[in-house]
């Protein structure tokens, strides 16, 4: 069982800028992050397997974040994922969806970065 300093979260996100910025993030409040372009580097690899925590977009070219969750929970069932999206559409839509229910956590870019390593710490407390 991972404890938060080893605790790995991945991060998935078609803006390389947040990709980094999640990632810096992430890496000086203790995590592991590990960060793709595109939902298709996160599921062609093993990474799924080996992280915590899930954090992805929601509107990203090829597959989105809601492809990304039923995907990796189809793996990994309990995997706790977050998602975060710029769209206020998608934000909106978000809440009405049957999915809507296996998401953790949702954020509206631009996030505050406490919220997200809260929620973060929140996801990770069962696996404790």
């Amino acid at each position: 069982m991972n404890t938060k300093a080893r605790a790995t979260v991945a991060v998935v996100d078609d803006d390389l800028v947040v990709l980094e910025s999640v990632s810096d993030l992430l890496e000086s409040a203790g995590y592991a992050a590990l960060t793709f372009s595109s939902a298709n580097a996160l599921l062609r690899g093993e990474a799924l397997q080996a992280i915590d925590c899930l954090i992805s977009d929601i509107c990203m070219p090829g597959l989105d974040g809601w492809e990304v969750m039923a995907l990796a929970h189809q793996q990994r069932p309990l995997l706790p994922i977050i998602l975060f999206t710029a769209d206020d559409q998608a934000a909106r839509m978000t809440r009405s969806m049957p999915l809507a229910r296996d998401v953790h956590a949702l954020f509206r870019k631009p996030f505050d970065a406490q919220a997200l390593l809260s929620a973060i710490a929140d996801a990770l407390e069962p696996r404790r």
